[in-house]
C-alpha cells in the first residue's frame, strides 16, 4: 500500500517571531508546489504569526507539546484550548527532549495524546531508545513499550490522526544518523507492535517519520524504505536551504 509521505521541522526553542515569520515565509515560497504534507513547529510565542503566514497553504500549523490538563491553575504551561485558538492543526508529543530532560514519562504523555486527539488534533507521537538502551540490545523493548503505553486508550477511529515518529535519542542533534537499513528495521518492528493492537489493515495506513540528524544528503536514502514514511526534522529545519532539499527530496 502507498502511504505519503509527510515532512515535518521541530523549531524547539529557537528563533523570535521576526526570525519565525522570516522562515515561515521562505518555507510558504519555496514549498508551494511540493507533493507532500508540511509541518511547521514553532515555539509557543510564535504560533500566532507563522500561523497567519501558513494558513491556507500547504504547510500545518503544529505546536511542540501542550499541557496535560484542558485549563487551569497551571503556571507556564500552554492548552489545547489555546492551541486550538491558535489555529494549531498538529501537536508533538513525547519528544526526547520532553521524556529526558523534563523526565516525562509514558502515562504523562498519553494522557496529553488522549487529550489532544479529543480536540480534534493530529498527534505525532515520538519514541525512540537511549544510546545505553540500543547497545544493551533494548531497542525493540524500548520502542514497544512507548507506544503501546503512548497509545493507551486510543481508538482505531483516532488513530487516523495519530502519526508515529521514531527517533533514536543517540541521533537527536549529535550527527549520528541510524543507517537506512537500522531505522527500517524499526519501523517495520513498530508496524507490527501496531498490527497487533488495532489489526493489520489499519497498521498499513499509519505514518511512521524517522527523526535524528536527517540532513539533505541522507533524506532520499531514508525515504526510499518501505516503512519510513517521512521526516521530523530538529536542526537542518531551522534554514530553508537546509529544510527545503529535505522536504523536496523526489
Amino acid at each position: 500500500m502507498s502511504r505519503s509521505y509527510y515532512i515535518a521541522g521541530n523549531w524547539k526553542m529557537h528563533k523570535t517571531r521576526s526570525e519565525s515569520a522570516e522562515l515561515a515565509r521562505a518555507l510558504v515560497d519555496q514549498l508551494k508546489d511540493g507533493k507532500h504534507t508540511y509541518l511547521a513547529a514553532p515555539s509557543f510565542t510564535s504560533l500566532e504569526t507563522v500561523g497567519a503566514i501558513v494558513k491556507g497553504t500547504n504547510i500545518r500549523l503544529g505546536a511542540q507539546d501542550c499541557a496535560c490538563e484542558e485549563q487551569g491553575a497551571h503556571t507556564g504551561e500552554v492548552s489545547v484550548l489555546q492551541l486550538k485558538d491558535l489555529g494549531v492543526q498538529t501537536i508533538i508529543l513525547g519528544h526526547s527532549e520532553r521524556r529526558h530532560t523534563y523526565k516525562e514519562d509514558d502515562a504523562l504523555i498519553n494522557k496529553k495524546v488522549k487529550l489532544a486527539l479529543q480536540y480534534g488534533f493530529e498527534v505525532i507521537l515520538c519514541i525512540g531508545e537511549l544510546l545505553e538502551e540500543r547497545e544493551a540490545g533494548k531497542v525493540e523493548a524500548v520502542c514497544e513499550t512507548q507506544t503501546v503505553k503512548g497509545l493507551e486508550g486510543v481508538t482505531a477511529a483516532e488513530m487516523a490522526n495519530v502519526v508515529i515518529a521514531y527517533e533514536p535519542v543517540w541521533a537527536i542533534g549529535t550527527g549520528k544518523t541510524a543507517t537506512p537499513e537500522d531505522a527500517e528495521a524499526v519501523h517495520a518492528f513498530v508496524r507490527k507492535v501496531l498490527a497487533r493492537l488495532y489489526g493489520a489493515e489499519l497498521a498499513e495506513k499509519v505514518l511512521i517519520q524517522y527523526g535524528g540528524s536527517v540532513k539533505p544528503e541522507n533524506a532520499a536514502q531514508l525515504m526510499a524504505k518501505e516503512n519510513i514514511d517521512g521526516a521530523l526534522v530538529g536542526g537542518a529545519s531551522l534554514k530553508p536551504e537546509t529544510f527545503v532539499p529535505i522536504a523536496k527530496f523526489v
